[in-house]
């Protein structure tokens, strides 16, 4: 279960490292930087703790299998909708309600919070070395 997660994970961080960086290139060549607490978000929590958890998931083997699904799915849930909240909380760039913004923003980032809390969960329940097969 955790090989599958971790390579899933490490895919979803590739896409948004990808994304991070085109972002910032694209902020250096128009000399515009109002984007960049988003870049910044992209490439610390899509980028750097995704893949950070494709490799712990590769590396260790965990307890209970189903957490790790869980954490994944809150994780990849979590970046997306907090990236994408910080964007159209910045920009507005479909004209919608403010409201709808900010509430798509928190959840977006509580749902990030409680895969961060997830993981660190799950670090206490690693199968011990001498236990694997």
């Amino acid at each position: 279960m955790e090989k599958k997660w971790s390579i899933r994970l490490i895919q979803f961080a590739a896409i948004f490292g990808f994304i991070g960086t085109y972002l910032g290139s694209h902020m250096a060549g128009v000399m515009d930087y109002s984007l960049r607490p988003i870049h910044a978000h992209i490439l610390l929590v899509g980028w750097l703790s995704v893949f950070a958890w494709g490799i712990f998931y590769q590396v260790f083997e965990i307890k209970y299998k189903k957490l790790v699904t869980i954490h994944s799915i809150t994780a990849m849930v979590g970046a997306i909708g907090l990236t994408a909240g910080m964007w159209f909380y910045n920009l507005n760039p479909f004209n919608m309600n403010d409201t709808f913004i900010l509430i798509f923003f928190i959840v977006g980032g509580m749902i990030l919070l409680i895969a961060f809390f997830m993981f660190a969960v799950i670090t206490f329940f690693t199968v011990p070395a001498n236990s694997r097969k």
